[in-house]
C-alpha cells in the first residue's frame, strides 16, 4: 500500500464527512447554497424541511401543503404510548431531551410508522397500475398479496378520523391548481374502495392514509414519510413532557397506584428442600 502525501491525508479528512446540506466556514453558513442570513425570516419551517431534505425550496403551495399535513401530526393525547413515556420519563427525572428521545424511539413500525408503510404500498400500486393501468384491479392485486391489515386504514379510536376530510380537501384544491398530479390521492381512494369490497364494510382512510398521500404527491420516499411525522410528533412530544414537569410529581408509572395489575403466575408456594 502505496504511502499517502500530507496533501492526501488532508484531503481524506476533509473528504471524511463530506456533505451536500450545509457548508460552515468562519463567519459564514450556507445552507444548500443559500446563506443562512437570507433565509431568515424569508423561510418557513416547512420551507426549510423541504429544502433540507431535497435540496432546494418548494413552492408556496407545496409548503402549504407539507404544513397543512404535519399540523395534525402532533398530538394524539397522553393515552399515545410515545406521549406516555415522554411524560413518564420526566417523572423520573429525565429532561426535556431525555424525555424526546425516549418518547420517539417507540414511534416505529406499529406506533407512528403506519403512514411510512403507506407509502409504501401506494407505491407499489402506482408501480403496478402503470401510466394507463387501471387503478382499482392494480390496487386489488396488491392487496391480495400484502399482509391483512392495512396500514392508513380504520381507527381504533374514530369510526371517522376528524383530519382526513380537512386535508383531503386541501389536496383535492391543490391538484385543481396543479400543485400536485393526484396520483396517488387517487390510489388512497381506490384502497378504500378494494377495502369495502373484501370487508364488505367501509374502512375510512385515517391521518396515516392521508398524509401517506401527500407525501407521496410531495415527492418525499416512505422512510423520510415517517421522518416528517416524527417531527411533526416532536411538537407534542414535547409539550406533554413540559406539562408533566411542572406538575411536580415523582416516578409517575402507567397506572395510578391505587389501581392494581393483573398478576397471572402461580399461586403462593413454599420454596422446596434443596
Amino acid at each position: 500500500m502505496s504511502q499517502m502525501t500530507n496533501e492526501e491525508k488532508v484531503k481524506a479528512a476533509s473528504d471524511w464527512w463530506s456533505t451536500s446540506i450545509i457548508d460552515v466556514q468562519r463567519g459564514a453558513i450556507g445552507i444548500r447554497g443559500y446563506a443562512i442570513q437570507d433565509l431568515i425570516g424569508k423561510v418557513s419551517f416547512p420551507e426549510m424541511i423541504w429544502l433540507m431534505l431535497k435540496g432546494d425550496l418548494p413552492s408556496r403551495a407545496q409548503a402549504q401543503l407539507l404544513e397543512a399535513a404535519m399540523v395534525p401530526c402532533v398530538d394524539h393525547g397522553p393515552q399515545a404510548p410515545s406521549c406516555a413515556i415522554a411524560r413518564m420519563a420526566v417523572t423520573c427525572g429525565l429532561p426535556v431531551n431525555g424525555a424526546l428521545a425516549s418518547a420517539i424511539n417507540a414511534l416505529d413500525d406499529i406506533h407512528g410508522g403506519p403512514a411510512q408503510r403507506c407509502m409504501e404500498i401506494y407505491n407499489e400500486i402506482d408501480a403496478e397500475a402503470g401510466a394507463d393501468g387501471d387503478l382499482l384491479a392494480a390496487t386489488a392485486a396488491v392487496l391480495a398479496r400484502s399482509e391483512k391489515y392495512m396500514p392508513g386504514f380504520g381507527h381504533r379510536w374514530h369510526p371517522i378520523d376528524p383530519r382526513v376530510a380537512p386535508l383531503f380537501s386541501l389536496v383535492d384544491k391543490a391538484v385543481a391548481d396543479g400543485t400536485i398530479s393526484g396520483r396517488f390521492a387517487a390510489i388512497g381512494r381506490a384502497v378504500e374502495v378494494v377495502l369495502k369490497e373484501k370487508k364488505g364494510r367501509t374502512i375510512p382512510m385515517n391521518i396515516d392514509g392521508v398524509t401517506a398521500a401527500i407525501f407521496c404527491e410531495l415527492g418525499f420516499p416512505p422512510e423520510l414519510g415517517r421522518g416528517i411525522f416524527i417531527l411533526a410528533r416532536s411538537v407534542g412530544l414535547l409539550a406533554h413532557a413540559w406539562e408533566q414537569k411542572q406538575a411536580g410529581v415523582r416516578i409517575k408509572g402507567p397506572l395510578p397506584k391505587e389501581i392494581p395489575y393483573t398478576y397471572t403466575g402461580p399461586a403462593p408456594r413454599e420454596l422446596p428442600e434443596r
